[in-house]
């Protein structure tokens, strides 16, 4: 089987590759002075960028963590939320009511990270949905058009699942990826 990166037909790397595999860029292990430089080996794919801060996001207008956990995170340009079941921020309570008015109050906590934050759904990227019954979903969906379906511009991507059970067994939970 022929190794994806080689992508000329012939089964060798393209020129320079294999220097750059071997961690050398094609400096022939010498730096900018002549000097003889070792570098360890790269992985296959790897990428090195530069380090990224991250910082902890926290809001009255979502619940508060119900454990060791941040209501979102900010790494580089992105924002990262903790799953959000239906619970009311005044009263750590799940609110009364079915899948719509758990949609609700759970788009409602997200928006508040997220502006929190900087950011807004309008700046989301990536959705994850988590519904206790997946016959659920037209009800939760129409709950999350209304937060998330941009009028015809592109919505973000999105992966729904039915899961077993979700904590203080709320409907569903839905967590976030969007940029800052």
């Amino acid at each position: 089987m022929r190794d994806s990166r080689h992508c000329s037909g012939s089964g060798k790397p393209p020129a320079g590759q294999a220097a750059r595999e071997q961690g050398n860029a094609g400096t022939n292990g010498r730096d900018h002075t002549g000097q003889s430089q070792s570098f360890p080996p790269r992985q296959p794919g790897a990428i090195t960028i530069g380090a990224m801060t991250r910082s902890a996001i926290a809001t009255d207008g979502a619940p508060a963590a119900i454990g060791p956990y941040s209501q979102g995170m900010r790494v580089g340009n992105l924002i990262f939320t903790a799953g959000q079941i239906a619970l009311d921020p005044a009263t750590q309570q799940v609110v009364l009511g079915g899948v719509t008015e758990q949609a609700t109050r759970v788009l409602e906590n997200l928006k508040a990270i997220l502006e929190e934050a900087g950011s807004g759904l309008d700046r989301v990227v990536k959705a994850t949905v988590y519904l206790k019954d997946i016959n659920d979903f037209a009800a939760m969906n129409a709950v999350y058009d209304q937060y998330l379906g941009r009028d015809g511009d592109e919505p973000p991507a999105r992966t729904t699942v039915e899961v077993s059970r979700l904590p203080k067994n709320a409907l569903l939970e839905i967590e976030v990826v969007a940029e800052a």
